[in-house]
C-alpha cells in the first residue's frame, strides 16, 4: 500500500481528523540517515505527524517545521512538511543506541529527553507562525496533543506509531490526528474520549491490515464519517546540486576565494536527506564569477 492521508470530518462536522499511512516515508527516512531503530522510531513519528499537519494548511507554498531541542543522546529532530503530503526530516545524532523501556518498547522518550518542541508555520506573511510548548512524556504523540490544547487552543487527540521488524527495516508506520470543533457537543466529546482510549496502539491496528480509512472508522465508531479527500504522502527533499550553489554563492567571494586557493574540492551535505554535493576547484572558480 502507497503512502497516504485522508482528510475527514465526523459527527456533522463537530470533528476533523486526518489519518495516515508512512511505511515507505518513514523507511525512505531510515535508508538515507541509516537510524538506529530508536531514532527511526522518533524520526517516524514525527515525520507522520509533519505530514499531516502539512496537509491541514491551506497554500501550496506553506512550509511548516517542527522541531524538538532536547537533552536527550538523538540531540534533537527537525522535520518539515508542504501542503501537499511531502515531508523530509532528520535527527541529530542517527546512531543512538538505548536498552528497551519498561514496556519492552524502543524508548523514544529516553532517547529525546526533556526540553521544547517548537512549531513553525511559514505561510507568506511577514512574520510565520510560531508556538512553543514543553515537551511532556519525549514520546512525541502526547507532546503534540499538548501542543494543540496550549498553543492553538484546539483539543486534540494525537495518535503515532512505528514498528520495526528484527532486521532495522519498518514494518508498519502511521498515525492519526482528531481535532474537536468549539461548537461541538459534550456528548460528542464524551462518546470520542471513550472510543480513543479502547483504541490499541496505532501499530497494532496497522498490523491488522488497518488503513487510514479504518482507523478512523475505530476512532470514529458509532459516528458518521466524511471522507473528504485523500492525499499521498512521501519523502522528499527538494535540495539539488544547483540550489547548494546558490547557498555558496551567498557565503561571499573572500570565503570562495579561500577554498579555491587551497586548490581541493568542497564537499557539501544536505541535512535533510544526507545527500552530498561535491564542487571542484573548476566550479568553484565558476561560482566565483557569478558571485557580485
Amino acid at each position: 500500500m502507497k503512502d497516504y492521508i485522508v482528510r475527514a470530518t465526523a459527527a456533522d462536522s463537530q470533528v476533523r481528523a486526518f489519518a495516515a499511512v508512512t511505511r515507505e516515508t518513514v523507511e525512505t527516512a531510515r535508508k538515507s540517515h541509516n537510524t538506529s531503530p530508536v531514532a527511526t522510531a522518533a524520526l517516524g513519528r514525527l515525520l507522520t505527524a509533519g505530514a499531516m499537519m502539512g496537509v491541514m494548511m491551506k497554500g501550496e507554498k506553506d512550509i511548516l517545521t517542527l522541531q524538538i531541542k532536547a537533552d536527550g543522546p538523538i540531540n534533537g529532530i527537525t522535520v518539515t512538511a508542504d501542503s501537499q503530503g511531502r515531508v523530509k526530516g532528520y535527527v541529530g545524532n542517527p546512531e543512538v543506541i538505548l536498552p528497551a523501556n519498561e514496556k519492552g518498547k524502543l524508548d523514544v522518550s529516553g532517547a529525546v529527553g526533556n526540553g521544547f518542541l517548537n512549531v513553525i508555520k511559514d505561510m507568506g506573511l511577514k512574520e510565520p507562525y510560531s508556538g512553543q510548548v514543553d515537551l511532556q512524556t519525549g514520546e512525541i504523540a502526547e507532546d503534540l496533543t499538548y501542543y494543540f490544547a496550549v498553543s492553538e487552543q484546539v483539543p486534540s487527540a494525537v495518535g503515532l506509531g512505528v514498528l520495526m521488524n528484527k532486521d532495522n527495516t519498518v514494518q508498519q508506520a502511521g498515525g492519526f490526528i482528531v481535532q474537536v470543533m468549539p461548537f461541538a457537543e459534550e456528548k460528542t466529546i464524551a462518546k470520542l474520549e471513550e472510543n480513543i482510549q479502547k483504541i490499541q496502539s496505532v501499530t497494532t491496528l496497522l498490523e491488522q491490515g488497518h488503513t487510514p480509512e479504518s482507523l478512523l472508522d475505530a476512532v470514529f465508531e458509532g459516528f458518521d464519517v466524511d471522507i473528504m479527500d485523500k492525499v499521498p504522502a512521501e519523502f522528499y527533499c527538494n535540495c539539488s546540486k544547483e540550489r547548494v550553489e546558490k547557498a555558496l554563492i551567498s557565503i561571499g567571494r573572500k570565503d570562495l576565494n579561500e577554498m579555491i586557493q587551497e586548490g581541493k574540492e568542497v564537499e557539501l551535505n544536505c541535512h535533510f536527506c544526507n545527500t552530498n554535493y561535491v564542487f571542484n576547484v573548476e566550479e568553484l572558480k565558476e561560482i566565483l564569477r557569478k558571485c557580485k
